[in-house]
């Protein structure tokens, strides 16, 4: 099935996010990349987050808002969904405050990749096949 025209940005802001959770984990660098210390990924998620992150929630945001209401299914996925953003959001906050920096970077990575491919898998194939109609009129 092709991807609607809405979804798109969506997906291509979820690969940024997905690549940035495997740089973020332990087991990071493979053998031709740099090993990353957990400061330059701190910096490195701070970044991604501030200039990913942030405007990729909002438009996500805006089509979760216009999809409630129209299918009680997806609508419990999607409050689902808010859920974790909310959780994803609180590991972030407590990162500047780690004493187990490297740990708690793996885990929003993990935590992270789960989400979106939850999103991709799921929510957005419901959303696109049951909602067109709202995807149609979504202006970012």
């Amino acid at each position: 099935m092709q991807l609607h025209s809405s979804l798109v940005p969506l997906i291509e802001e979820h690969q940024r996010l997905l690549e940035a959770c495997r740089k973020s984990k332990k087991d990071a660098a493979g053998a031709s990349q740099h090993v990353m210390s957990e400061q330059e990924k701190l910096d490195f998620v701070v970044t991604v987050f501030k200039a990913v992150m942030v405007p990729h929630l909002q438009k996500e945001d805006h089509v979760f808002e216009l999809c409630m209401g129209h299918d009680p299914e997806i609508d419990h996925c999607i409050k689902a969904l808010m859920e974790e953003h909310h959780h994803i959001s609180k590991m972030y906050s407590r990162l500047m405050d780690s004493n187990q920096l490297d740990e708690d970077l793996h885990n929003l990575a993990t935590s992270l990749e789960e989400h979106i491919n939850k999103e991709n898998d799921k929510i957005y194939l419901m959303i696109q096949e049951r909602l067109p109609f709202i995807l149609d009129n979504v202006k970012y």
